[in-house]
């Protein structure tokens, strides 16, 4: 009797064990990494379009915890902070400086607040000055710099209602400010958590099909309805430079807002009732109208019902007119896109989109100009005889960029590039902008022809380049391309592309980025900044792209990470973390292709794996992990052996190198990452343990599509089950640490994907440690979340990597002495 009450003592003893919490308080991570996470930041830069001013924008690198806990309301897929009225999980900045280009040192704009918390900013049509917000413990101002002066002022009191965003709007004679004020007659909030409900929520399905996302942050209930209405009602008011102002517009759920070219006209469009449990506010009903610059109606353009029953597939779209902009050739005329094809991708139509264009006063149908034959994706105008637009279709990975007449239609369009938007090295580039008359963005011209600067991928490397192109033959002539091979350049912007000068950013692994006025005739580079490295204990790292083949002879690659020192005539083995992110692919030749730069910058921002090669790792950060499916199959047909596949290439190819010990490698990565190291462990012995981020492992819990799977559960419940770690945590022998935001956002990752993951793993009695970080979303922002993160991931690779031997002789040892 007494044996069997000992025995039931230890039967609750581990029982209790099993369940138990860890109660921690947030932890460092050791020296080698913690020097490289808190160091300060070289600033943000944005330049004026004629390349002669740069603001320096300054921020500390994460925000603390005490910032991710303030109030917050997760409302119509909004994150709001009910008390400040702007996003909760904005980015601020705090300081600010401004230089000529031809200055060395930028000058501190003086009049700022105390403690600023800057974001919104916004160029003056004259880009004389920038306006932006700045948040108070009470509300968000309204400021204004003078770039000239390098002085700054505040021009409102903090009542902007900036929760919808677009909340700062230029008048185009520069003397004054369209924003959205917080309305008069707003009424208190209602607190949910205390609320007495009035009645049950009740959904509605009517037999039509609407299948959606698992979208986060949706309305719940009536009380989420009304709190939603009164934190989107703002007011527009027109704010003069010198503080004075008028309301320009009575109270409405203002959404976006946008000036005509000439600024004689107002684009509006706020939202309305009926609202969604099933979908975003950006899919709520809305009206578009047109108004004159004193607020006056001159004509409804749109009004647009509830989208929640989309027909089925990524190519899906809404039927009516959708996409309105301005022509930001012409003063004032609308451009807007229909669909014909019902906005049903299964419907088989010779072309998929009409475009239109609608002249003031902005009555009646459009002029139709152009039609595509795959779905419309943007227009970059010229003239009137000359346009650029571009359509694309998921399903084929296919792009076409046409050159058409916008005052002929009858002409048939000229499709000078088609081509799969997947293969990097054929991309032709981007084209050349200028700014016209009113300050907008054109296609730069000489008579016929146009510019492209591209990324410049090819077989031997990245080489960015500069090009003429023959609008009327497609023939291009190079103006310029990077020679560098120790060194990767960047043609950000052209600041005047006949005269030759280009804005360039130079890096390599070991040098900050800074920027260039680079002239393409003489070749000279004229320096504008002078950012030092911050992260110098990385400098003397090894960092090279290495190519491998997968075992059915696809070409993949990875860039790997060497501690500084390392003898590769006499090497170590060493153990290996691999980070990596799948993506899906409908061709060989577009998967096999190398995007990576040895010479990119060595960043070790919060989420990356590079932090290790100070502790003594070999780092494989960005590895290949292609899934493709050609022809009729689908890329997930056969995840998990493509998946199995491209780990064991990875893993042999440093094998054979002689760098690593190829039984102490870990796998990680971060929400489709996570997802892809899960499924590793479950279905594959390779590696000695898995670090898995904000993922999803029940496929059943995102039933209408996921990632780049389009089909639904119930057209593939086999890829559904067969890809859901969850359905397989039977299988999993390998440590698995989770680690998840406990106020994630983002779509089909919601935190009980890891805490139901976590149960089956527990239960079935695998290895596994769940880390819910609170107040964070699907990236970590606060300090102390992020150094805590690094610290429980350096735990268990020193755990179940470093010291796998030793670990597993002490856990035999402890199984003998039970």
């Amino acid at each position: 009797m007494k044996k069997l009450s000992l025995s039931i003592f230890s039967f609750f003893l581990v029982l209790g064990s099993l369940q138990a919490q860890e109660n921690l308080t947030y932890q460092k991570p050791p020296q080698e990494i913690l020097e490289l996470v808190d160091v300060p930041l070289a600033p943000s830069t944005i330049i004026d379009s004629k390349g002669e001013m740069m603001v320096f924008l300054y921020r500390d690198q994460y925000k603390s915890i005490a910032e991710l806990s303030e109030e917050e309301l997760r409302l119509g897929g909004l994150r709001i902070n009910p008390v400040t009225n702007i996003n909760s999980r904005a980015t601020y900045f705090n300081n600010l400086e401004v230089k000529t280009i031809d200055e060395d040192e930028p000058k501190q704009i003086t009049g700022l607040p105390e403690e600023p918390r800057l974001t919104n900013f916004s160029w003056s049509p004259d880009e004389s000055k920038i306006a932006f917000t700045h948040t108070t413990d009470s509300g968000v101002e309204l400021w204004v710099a003078n770039i000239k002066t390098a002085s700054a002022k505040k021009l409102t009191e903090a009542r902007l209602n900036a929760n919808m965003r677009d909340v700062i709007n230029w008048f185009k004679d520069n003397s004054a400010i369209l924003v959205k004020m917080l309305p008069e007659d707003r009424k208190e909030l209602i607190n949910t958590k205390t609320a007495v409900p009035t009645g049950p929520t009740v959904s509605v399905s009517d037999g039509k099909e609407a299948q959606n996302r698992t979208y986060q942050d949706l309305l719940k209930n009536p009380n989420d309805e009304y709190n939603f209405e009164q934190l989107a009602r703002a007011e527009l008011v027109k704010v003069n430079l010198d503080g004075s102002s008028q309301k320009w517009m009575d109270a409405k759920m203002f959404n976006s807002i946008s000036f005509s070219p000439n600024g004689e006209y107002v684009m509006v469009s706020h939202i309305k009732k009926p609202f969604s449990y099933l979908v975003p506010y950006y899919r709520f009903p809305s009206e578009t109208n047109i108004y004159d610059a004193n607020g006056n109606l001159v004509n409804k353009v749109n009004d647009e019902p509830l989208l929640e029953d989309l027909p089925k597939g990524f190519m899906a779209t809404q039927t009516g007119r959708r996409n309105l902009q301005w022509r930001s050739d012409k003063a004032s005329t609308l451009m807007y896109v229909e669909a014909l094809d019902e906005g049903d991708p299964e419907n088989e139509v010779e072309f998929r989109d009409e475009v239109f264009v609608l002249k003031a006063s902005f009555n009646g149908e459009g002029k139709s100009i152009l039609k595509t034959k795959d779905r419309f994706s943007g227009v970059i105008w010229g003239t009137d005889e000359i346009a650029i637009a571009n359509d694309y279709w998921w399903n084929n990975r296919n792009t076409r960029t046409y050159v058409f007449n916008p005052s002929e239609p009858s002409r048939e369009p000229d499709a000078i590039f088609d081509r799969n938007y997947q293969d990097r090295y054929s991309d032709p580039g981007r084209f050349v902008t200028t700014k016209n008359e009113w300050g907008q963005d054109v296609l730069k011209l000489d008579d016929e022809h146009a510019f492209l600067l591209g990324a410049g991928f090819t077989e031997e490397g990245q080489f960015p380049f500069a090009d003429k192109i023959d609008l009327e033959n497609g023939e291009t002539e190079r103006l310029y391309q990077s020679g560098y091979n120790d060194k990767k350049e960047s043609l950000v912007e052209a600041l005047d592309i006949e005269e030759g000068k280009i804005l360039v950013r130079i890096e390599s692994s070991a040098e900050y980025p800074n920027y260039y006025i680079r002239d393409l005739n003489s070749g000279e580079l004229n320096q504008i900044t002078s950012f030092k490295n911050p992260f110098e204990s990385l400098e003397n790292v090894s960092k090279e792209v290495i190519t491998y083949e997968r075992e059915d002879g696809l070409e993949l690659n990875g860039t790997l990470y060497l501690p500084a020192g390392y003898d590769k005539e006499n090497p170590e083995k060493l153990p290996m973390i691999i980070w990596a992110y799948p993506r899906e692919f409908k061709d060989k030749n577009s998967a096999s292709q190398n995007t990576s730069n040895a010479n990119d910058f060595t960043y070790p921002y919060y989420g990356s794996p590079i932090y290790w090669v100070n502790r003594g790792y070999v780092v494989l950060d960005d590895a290949s992990f292609p899934i493709i499916g050609e022809g009729e199959e689908e890329p997930n047909d056969t995840f998990r052996d493509q998946l199995v596949a491209n780990g064991k290439a990875a893993i042999d190819a440093v094998d054979e190198l002689g760098y690593i010990d190829r039984e102490r490698v870990a796998v990680g990565g971060h929400s489709y990452g996570a997802f892809m190291t899960a499924n590793l462990l479950s279905h594959s012995n390779l590696f000695a343990a898995g670090i898995a981020r904000s993922g999803a492992y029940n496929r059943t819990l995102t039933p209408f599509g996921f990632q780049s799977e389009e089909r639904n559960y119930w057209e593939a419940p086999e890829v559904y089950y067969n890809m859901s770690p969850f359905m397989h945590a039977d299988k999993m022998k390998t440590p698995l640490l989770l680690i998840h935001g406990e106020a994630d956002n983002n779509s089909g990752t919601y935190p009980m994907q890891s805490e139901r993951y976590f149960n089956a793993l527990k239960g079935l009695g695998a290895t596994a440690r769940l880390v819910m970080l609170p107040k964070e979303s699907h990236g970590y922002s606060a300090k102390e979340s992020v150094l805590h993160v690094l610290w429980e991931q350096d735990r268990w690779l020193e755990k179940y990597v470093k010291d796998k031997d030793k670990n597993t002789v002490e856990n035999k040892s402890e199984m003998l002495k039970d």
